[in-house]
């Protein structure tokens, strides 16, 4: 059985095999490539040498190296300082915002005064 969009309805309806489109649901096919959204370059291509150069270096192997050692640190502390001030902080949070909760629930709890 062949199918075609409809307009009208917004959804596929039964067609006899001669008004079925061959392309599917798509009309017209774009000739172009989709842009590059991970590999933007830095510079247009006119403008740069024959091979272009992307932003940053590659720093894979250099992570891999330190993520991937076994020197018996939880991978959430292999990068020493960063990573430390981050999950301090973020202890930091939780200790102060659960504190917090049990302060406005003990408030809560109190009856008011007349």
């Amino acid at each position: 059985m062949y199918y075609k969009f409809s307009g009208f309805t917004q959804r596929l309806t039964g067609a006899a095999s001669s008004t079925a489109s061959p392309q599917g649901l798509r009309s017209n096919i774009p000739s172009e490539s989709p842009t590059i959204v991970f590999g933007t370059p830095t510079k247009v291509v006119s403008q740069s040498s024959p091979a272009v150069e992307y932003m940053g270096v590659n720093k894979v192997p250099d992570l891999q190296r330190i993520f991937q050692a076994s020197d018996e640190v939880p991978i959430h502390l292999k990068r020493v300082v960063p990573d430390r001030l981050l999950y301090r902080t973020t202890m930091a949070l939780t200790v102060g915002g659960a504190l917090y909760c049990l302060v406005a629930l003990y408030i809560a709890a109190q009856p008011k005064n007349k």
